[in-house]
C-alpha cells in the first residue's frame, strides 16, 4: 500500500459567522500518523472533511503528495484523491453483507481479485465467518473492523479516522483500539487520527496536535502514556 504526504497552509473554515477553522496549517508526512487531539467543537472533523474533499476551505491551500487539492482556484473531488475514512458510527450499509460492505470500493477491481482482497481483509481482522452476516448482527467491535477494512480495501494512500472508537464499551475499547491500530500501522499508509481521548493518540502513537476553538494549539511528539512532554506551540 502506498502513502502520500498532506499539507495544510493557512486553512480556515467559515460557516456564516462562526470559524470552524482558523488557519490551521500543518505538514504530514508520508506514511506518518498523527492524532488530533481535542474537546468537541474543537475543528478536528471539520480538518479531517477538509483532507477528504467533503468540505471545501472558505480560505487557505490544501496539497495531497505535494499537488494542490483545494484553494481559491482548485477542488479535487473526493473520490480521486484516494482517501479513505472511517467515520464515528462507521456509516455501514445495512442493506449489505459484511462482505459486501468490505468490497464496496472495489467495483472497478476484476471480481475474482476483489473477492480475495476482501477475504484477505476479513481474516485479518478476524470475521472470515461473518461474511455473510449483515450490520445490525455484529457487535460494535464487529461494526468497528468491519468498516476499518472497508476503508482499507481500496489501499487508499491516506487514512483518516473520526473517533473511531468512541462507541465502544469501555471493557472491550482497549483491546479493540489496539487490534485495530496494528491493522492501520501494518497498512504503511498515512494515518490521521482525530479524538478526545488521550488514551487513543498513545494507542496510536506518533505525532500528536492539539486543537481548541478551530486552532492547531501545539504538537508533540510523540505522546506519552502520562503527563505532556516535548510541546512545541505551533
Amino acid at each position: 500500500m502506498s502513502s502520500r504526504s498532506i499539507s495544510l497552509a493557512d486553512v480556515s473554515v467559515r460557516f456564516g459567522g462562526k470559524c470552524a477553522l482558523d488557519g490551521v496549517s500543518i505538514d504530514i508526512a508520508a506514511g506518518e500518523i498523527v492524532s488530533l487531539i481535542g474537546p468537541s467543537g474543537s475543528g478536528k472533523s471539520t480538518l479531517l472533511r477538509i483532507i477528504a474533499g467533503l468540505q471545501r476551505p472558505s480560505s487557505g491551500r490544501v496539497l495531497i503528495g505535494g499537488v494542490t487539492v483545494a484553494d481559491a482556484g482548485t477542488f479535487v473531488e473526493p473520490d480521486v484523491r484516494r482517501v479513505g475514512m472511517v467515520f464515528q458510527d462507521y456509516a455501514l450499509f445495512p442493506h449489505l453483507t459484511v462482505a459486501d460492505n468490505v468490497a464496496y470500493g472495489l467495483c472497478t477491481m476484476p471480481r475474482e481479485a476483489a473477492r480475495r482482497r476482501v477475504a484477505a481483509l476479513l481474516d485479518s481482522i478476524a470475521l472470515a465467518d461473518r461474511a455473510a452476516s449483515y450490520p445490525h448482527m455484529l457487535s460494535g467491535g464487529e461494526r468497528q473492523r468491519v468498516a476499518l477494512a472497508r476503508a482499507l480495501a481500496p489501499a487508499p494512500d491516506i487514512l483518516l479516522l473520526d473517533e473511531p472508537f468512541c462507541s465502544l464499551d469501555a471493557s472491550l475499547r482497549e483491546r479493540i483500539r489496539d487490534e485495530a491500530m496494528q491493522l492501520v500501522r501494518g497498512a504503511g499508509t498515512t494515518v490521521v487520527l482525530v479524538t478526545h481521548d488521550a488514551a487513543d493518540a498513545a494507542a496510536a502513537g506518533g505525532r500528536v496536535a492539539l486543537m481548541h476553538d478551530g486552532a492547531l494549539l501545539s504538537e508533540q511528539t510523540p505522546i506519552p502514556t502520562t503527563g505532556v512532554t516535548h510541546v512545541s506551540t505551533v
